[in-house]
């Protein structure tokens, strides 16, 4: 899939990151038609993280994208959940098992997408450093780290939180909560003991979360309270693994065992949970003439409702069913308009807002009870999660419709 690329090269849609969203983007163009490109910094596929969480509303637009089935047969479902405080030693259940829930490698995710797509479509080694409007035709030029140029008529950014896309646009840097994360996969040779139910176990600032993959494979994750050493600790798995380790010590001895018997290979530890404040996905416009952006780099979201993914997901159906209604159909895209294409993201945006600004405002209050010490401030959270989201799992039924 890697290409040479010539000096001042010219383009139609242009898609800037190939992560979840960017391929998923892809795909979903390629359903309807469209031909676009790639442009991924790394010199091969790079999946952040070890696992995806993925729910009903992901599953319909992953159906939608066509790769849903092979995918459901990598992943067991999720067919009952279970809270339990070690502080108290409360249990109660989880409302799962009603809508589709499953946990899949974010490896097996990529590659079925890339596989999908037509040859070429995906530019390896490729960094964008920084993105203008040209002053004459007002199209977007990128400017890549090899020094050359590329003339787009469309840009997408789906290049994350560090998004240079959404820099361009005026957005300032994502927020961060003071929390950090850990999570691996663990295999069980013989079979595990959990069965088909997602767990959550939780003591003082500490949170286990752990969903069986297979009968043999289980996803974990750790959150608790950032820890100023974590930059040494990011570049030795085993350090993660001994930081997971001493996180779960006071847990029941199926979790430390889980943890302390994980494949050192898969562990990824996270920094602070990174998040766009629902204020600024709200207030800002996120188009610059043809240029917007999908993803965590419009609505990067902490994982406190594992919606970060399927959301993406959805961004990738709505902004290619939108792309082709009002600029594609019947005409060749070489030549969409200006006013054509505008119209076309401002509709994506405008159907895609008020769904990312519910996550994005679910996750901050959750969030922002995980982050502080104030007993006000986690009342104060509280209530408004109990009006606005008195339905904690509605999220989960959202469809984003068909391409």
């Amino acid at each position: 899939m890697m290409m040479e690329m010539a000096e001042d090269t010219r383009e139609n849609i242009v898609i800037v990151g190939g992560g979840i969203c960017g391929l998923a983007t892809a795909l979903a163009l390629h359903r309807k038609g469209i031909r676009s490109l790639v442009l991924e910094r790394s010199e091969s596929l790079r999946a952040t993280g070890v696992a995806i969480i993925i729910q009903s509303n992901g599953w319909r637009a992953l159906d939608q994208l066509g790769v849903a089935s092979y995918l459901r047969q990598t992943a067991n479902p999720i067919l009952s959940g279970q809270f339990k405080s070690l502080n108290d030693n409360k249990l109660q259940k989880l409302p799962v098992g009603k809508e589709e829930l499953r946990c899949v490698k974010r490896t097996d995710l990529m590659n079925i997408m890339a596989d999908n797509l037509p040859q070429n479509t995906v530019r390896f080694g490729c960094n964008v450093l920084s993105i203008e409007l040209d002053p004459i035709t007002s199209s977007p030029v990128l400017k890549l780290q090899d020094g050359t140029s590329l003339n787009a008529k469309v840009v997408i950014g789906c290049d994350g939180v560090n998004s240079t896309i959404s820099y361009m646009m005026g957005a300032t840097a994502t927020n961060i909560f003071n929390v950090c994360g850990i999570r691996g996969f663990t295999s069980y040779p013989s079979g595990h003991e959990f069965g088909s139910e997602l767990k959550l176990t939780k003591k003082d600032d500490v949170q286990v979360g752990l969903l069986p993959m297979t009968t043999n494979l289980v996803y974990w994750f750790l959150t608790r309270k950032y820890i100023s050493c974590k930059s040494k600790i990011s570049h030795s798995q085993k350090l993660i693994g001994d930081m997971a380790a001493a996180s779960v010590k006071d847990f029941p001895s199926s979790i430390k065992e889980m943890v302390e018997n994980c494949s050192l290979e898969s562990l990824h530890l996270s920094d602070y949970m990174r998040y766009r404040p629902p204020c600024d996905v709200l207030r800002r416009r996120f188009r610059v003439g043809t240029v917007t952006v999908a993803g965590d780099a419009w609505h990067a979201m902490a994982p406190f409702i594992a919606q970060g993914g399927s959301a993406s997901l959805e961004d990738a159906v709505v902004l290619a069913r939108c792309l082709a209604r009002r600029t594609i159909v019947g005409i060749p895209s070489g030549r969409m308009s200006k006013t054509m294409v505008e119209e076309a993201l401002d509709e994506y945006l405008k159907e895609r807002k008020p769904r990312v600004l519910r996550l994005s405002l679910q996750t901050y209050l959750i969030g922002k009870m995980h982050d502080t010490s104030s007993k006000f401030i986690k009342f104060i959270c509280t209530v408004f999660m109990a009006i606005i989201f008195y339905d904690s799992h509605g999220h989960t039924r959202y469809d984003c419709g068909t391409l």
